[in-house]
């Protein structure tokens, strides 16, 4: 890759993609050099729908998270994040993204590991065996940052 030529950096995330440790990885990832940012946040099916189709799911979740997510984002990478919408399954998600356009490096952001599925699931390693650079960030609760 040229350096004048930005690295495409993937962003996946759900109930962390409006958090202040995603916004900080991103900007720290901009500080490095160039670099486009797209956010992907897969479909989250509920209730039934995870047995039954989670195919058959309904994107508002998703897209009121990428709605509250991409103006955060992209003030921290200081241009404009793009918005991508993904399947149900998160590595799944994330193999689609990849093989609709390129990407040079994935930051993959968490839940805290005691309640974070997909850190359970063993996300961040399946997802380096793409063989692209994986970051992860682990939101901390909100709660957690109170000192009483």
């Amino acid at each position: 890759m040229e350096p004048s030529t930005p690295a495409r950096i993937l962003v996946v995330a759900h109930r962390t993609a409006a958090t202040a440790g995603l916004g900080d990885a991103v900007r720290r990832r901009a500080s490095e050099g160039p670099a486009r940012f797209t956010l992907l946040v897969p479909l989250t099916a509920h209730g039934l729908h995870r047995l039954m189709d989670p195919e058959d799911t309904d994107e508002s979740e998703a897209r009121a998270i990428l709605d509250r997510a991409l103006p955060l984002l992209s003030d921290a990478a200081g241009s404009a994040v793009d918005g991508l919408i993904g399947d149900p399954t998160p590595l799944t998600a994330i193999e689609d993204a990849l093989n609709r356009e390129h990407f040079d490096e994935i930051i993959l952001s968490t839940l805290p590991a005691h309640i974070s599925r997909w850190l359970r699931l063993d996300l961040p390693s399946k997802v380096g065996g793409f063989g692209i650079p994986v970051t992860v960030v682990t939101a901390v609760e909100e709660h957690a940052a109170v000192v009483g």
